[in-house]
């Protein structure tokens, strides 16, 4: 329980804490460092869908989607709790601890950070509880990204079929501590599942005490013993 806690406090306190310097003090589109040719950028987004960049069209549809997450990270909670009353190994419990760290996150901007924060745009760094009130209402917040991993340009190749000659980037999406989180969880939990959820639901029964030895086992019988002299 200790550790499941540590872990998502750990990430919980990490990921607000750099969505919240980011906010304050980048404009839209700004990165660091400046030069372009490089491999990693702090870049500034914000993400009104999914993650990743994701989207999920409409008012409405932001508004199912932070519902959603909600719902997803009761769930994960309730998940969580279940299998450390069951005592699953510390693997499963770390994975399923930094999924549900990385969701609760996502669902902290998307739900407040609307509320609490002016719109950031190309030109000014947003304020904090501004006077005339924040950009968005509550559930309808935008989700803060800054990791930009561009490692490689090129094209694909002519013959490939509808992509053909298009430019191709890796890594395109931005993303935050929080989707690293969910992604590292999900990807350990897939790659050595037989492993982590071996033991998981089993029971353990007390072992059995053997029987005391009877009085008959642990002495001579009466019947066996030497009469008594004359």
């Amino acid at each position: 329980m200790k550790r499941a806690l540590s872990t998502i406090v750990l990430v919980l306190l990490a990921d607000q804490l750099l969505k919240v310097w980011i906010k304050l003090h980048f404009t839209i589109g700004q990165h660091i460092p400046t030069d372009p040719s490089g491999w990693y950028f702090l870049h500034f987004i914000e993400n009104d869908g999914m993650a990743f960049g994701m989207k999920f069209g409409g008012e409405k549809g932001k508004l199912m989607l932070t519902l959603f997450r909600i719902v997803a990270v009761i769930g994960i909670g309730w998940y969580l709790r279940s299998i450390i009353k069951l005592k699953a190994k510390t693997g499963l419990i770390l994975c399923v601890s930094l999924v549900f760290a990385g969701a609760l996150g996502n669902i902290i901007d998307s739900t407040f950070y609307g509320v609490l924060f002016s719109r950031s745009t190309s030109i000014d760094v947003a304020t904090f509880m501004p006077a005339d009130g924040g950009y968005a209402p509550l559930l309808h917040g935008w989700v803060v990204d800054m990791f930009y991993f561009p490692i490689w340009h090129g094209h694909f190749p002519e013959w490939l079929p509808r992509w053909g000659g298009q430019e191709f980037e890796f890594f395109r999406p931005v993303f935050n501590l929080a989707d690293a989180a969910i992604t590292v969880g999900v990807l350990w939990l897939i790659l050595f599942q037989r492993h982590e959820f071996a033991t998981v639901g089993q029971q353990h029964p007390e072992p059995i005490a053997p029987p005391a030895p009877s009085s008959v086992e642990a002495g001579n019988d009466d019947r066996n013993e030497a009469p008594p002299q004359a």
